[in-house]
């Protein structure tokens, strides 16, 4: 007589091979764990404090509902409509010459032929990256300083551009601040986008460019029809995976912007820290978290527009 087999249920195996894959890669597991930690504590606890966006609260009385009242306030605020056009404005302007430097920084590099000055040249390019935005705007505040001191006003003067009692507070003036901004961005973040464009460029196959020697074809033609098409889905992707960060931007304007500049250098995050910490008066923190949530609703908004977009371009591959 034969004997029967019994059927095991499926989700029991499939239930130990999990728990057997688990094991397996438990060290994966636990190195994992405190960046899951940390994820929690720091990214989505906080997320339970939407409510008081709805709320009254200054910190010492119980919060007390009030619906969409802040809402109401913040769009009524002409200090918010700049604070949030500001945004919008400088981060879109520092993304596309950041962009575009690091893209000609990496064509250029990509065109030395010694091996070892290209490292050292790259290595120089990308270290202000590691710099500290606060030490960045110390030495940028001392470079663009309208004294004699300040290197930029001096040259300007030595060369007959400025007067001597004419020199300019770059970080001061609202017609420089963001000329500025937009120099010292490009310094700090060029060298470290060119990491990415760099990685792609190493990619591309030498046969495509020794073909091309052979068909006669020089090097701006090489650039042409083979590096800058290799690029572009790199671009995009890099363009596009930035532009949903739009809003968050804090520290660099912060510590680069004075009460001389706020009309022109104020943005949503330090406008929420303001309204916060410097607001002269008992702060409420239910209308500071509404400013908070719609900032998240934006870059939400901006992270679907890019996903589509990113659909559409890259023939249906999305970034989320």
């Amino acid at each position: 007589m034969k004997k029967t087999k019994t059927a095991v249920p499926k989700q029991k195996v499939s239930g130990a091979k999990l728990r057997a894959k688990i094991y397996k890669y438990r060290g994966f597991y636990f190195m994992f764990l405190p960046v899951l930690i940390f994820a929690i504590i720091f990214s989505y606890l906080p997320m339970f404090g939407i409510f008081l966006g709805f709320t009254n609260y200054n910190g010492i009385k119980d919060p007390t509902f009030v619906g969409l009242k802040n809402f109401e306030r913040m769009f009524k605020m002409a200090n918010f409509w700049s604070a949030f056009t500001n945004t919008i404005v400088i981060s879109l302007v520092k993304l596309i010459l950041t962009t575009l430097f690091a893209v000609i920084v990496s064509l250029f590099l990509n065109e030395i032929v010694n091996l070892h000055f290209k490292k050292v040249v790259q290595t120089i390019i990308y270290l202000p990256h590691f710099m500290s935005w606060v030490v960045t705007a110390s030495i940028f505040s001392l470079i663009l300083a309208p004294t004699n001191h300040g290197l930029v006003n001096t040259f300007l003067v030595s060369i007959g551009v400025l007067e001597p009692n004419g020199m300019i507070y770059f970080l001061g003036s609202d017609k420089w601040w963001r000329f500025a901004y937009y120099i010292i961005n490009i310094w700090k973040e060029t060298g470290w986008q060119t990491v990415i464009f760099m990685a792609t460029l190493a990619g591309i196959n030498t046969e495509l460019y020794e073909a091309a020697s052979i068909d006669g074809a020089g090097r701006w033609n090489k650039m042409r029809f083979i590096t800058f098409p290799a690029l572009a889905n790199t671009i995009l992707t890099v363009f596009i995976l930035n532009l949903a960060k739009v809003m968050n931007l804090f520290e660099s304007a912060f510590v680069l912007q004075n009460d001389a500049v706020l009309g022109t250098a104020n943005v949503l995050e330090t406008y929420i820290y303001y309204q916060t910490f410097n607001s002269g008066a008992i702060p409420n923190y239910g209308y500071t978290t509404a400013i908070g949530l719609f900032k998240s609703l934006v870059g939400c908004v901006l992270v679907l527009v890019c996903n589509q977009w990113s659909k559409k371009v890259r023939e249906g591959r999305g970034i989320v």
